[in-house]
């Protein structure tokens, strides 16, 4: 037995008009063309859907079964044609998001905040970038925006420019290298690196500075939270990389320095990464848009 949708919404169509004529012309065709199709239908099933001579017509127990099925199935055909049509005007879909730089929590939340109001039939979700390769389940659409200040030439994928920000040392107030300029790879060989955990080449402290100097501190102590990384340099039990705007949020800053690192400092882009056919969808445009607003307002703190 065959059952196609428009056999659903004929007897849903009968039942409720309680004839053909009328019917009819709900659906918007001929009572011929109707009567034909209750014809096919009930010789496919072998039993006959309606009470014939009956005014109003009325379903068989064989109609009602039918009616029953297309009262359940086309709210739901309904709404995934809704939702198919949100998806190709670009007002509905999936924005899972992964996070290689791990002190963007912070400024990501707000942007998300503000988005989910204006996008209330996208689907938002965060992971971590950290514990698996971000760029690559880009590619294999297990997420859909990857936040990281690594750009690579991957074919299916385009890298939208967020904001730059500066990379600074972070010392406590009496720390002894609090007192120079600026800070130098073989700066931190007796020093305690705190960090978050993150693997190295991920980190800007070993990519821009560390690594191609051939430079490693004495230890590493890895922390997952900013306020508490602050709190231990603060304390001076070690010392920290973070990007500037971080810094400057904090409420700890009467008790550590900041210095850039080497005389002319580095600069680093962070950007959001996204498949390259999904890049001017509307939801997209709004969050990388609201995305650098909001570096904007972070970077004047």
């Amino acid at each position: 037995m065959h059952i196609e949708f428009r056999h659903l919404r004929t007897i849903k169509a009968i039942h409720e008009t309680g004839g053909l004529a009328r019917a009819a012309d709900t659906l918007g065709i001929t009572q011929s063309a109707l009567s034909h199709q209750i014809k096919g239908i009930e010789d496919q099933a072998g039993v006959e859907l309606f009470v014939r001579r009956s005014k109003p017509l009325k379903l068989s127990a064989a109609g009602q079964r039918l009616l029953a099925a297309a009262n359940r199935i086309l709210p739901e055909v309904a709404a995934l044609e809704a939702e198919f049509s949100g998806l190709v005007q670009g007002s509905a879909g999936r924005m899972h998001i992964a996070i290689e730089c791990h002190a963007c929590f912070e400024w990501l939340f707000p942007v998300l905040e503000g988005f989910r109001k204006a996008w209330p039939d996208v689907d938002v979700d965060i992971r971590p970038g950290l514990a698996f390769d971000a760029l690559p389940a880009l590619r294999k659409e297990e997420v859909d925006l990857v936040v990281s200040s690594d750009p690579e030439d991957m074919p299916g994928v385009t890298f939208l420019p967020l904001f730059d920000y500066e990379p600074v040392f972070v010392a406590a107030a009496n720390h002894p290298l609090a007192q120079k300029p600026y800070i130098e790879p073989e700066d931190f060989r007796d020093e305690t690196l705190i960090t978050y955990p993150v693997d190295r080449a991920r980190l800007d402290v070993f990519s821009q500075l560390l690594t191609p100097a051939k430079v490693n501190p004495k230890e590493v102590r890895q922390v997952e939270l900013t306020a508490v990384i602050l709190l231990l340099v603060a304390s001076n039990r070690g010392v920290a990389v973070l990007p500037d705007w971080v810094v400057r949020q904090s409420s700890y800053g009467s008790d550590y320095v900041t210095r850039p690192l080497t005389e002319t400092g580095l600069t680093r882009r962070l950007y959001a990464a996204v498949r390259t056919d999904e890049a001017d969808l509307p939801y997209v445009s709004h969050l990388v848009r609201n995305a650098r607003q909001e570096a904007v307002k972070l970077q004047r703190s």
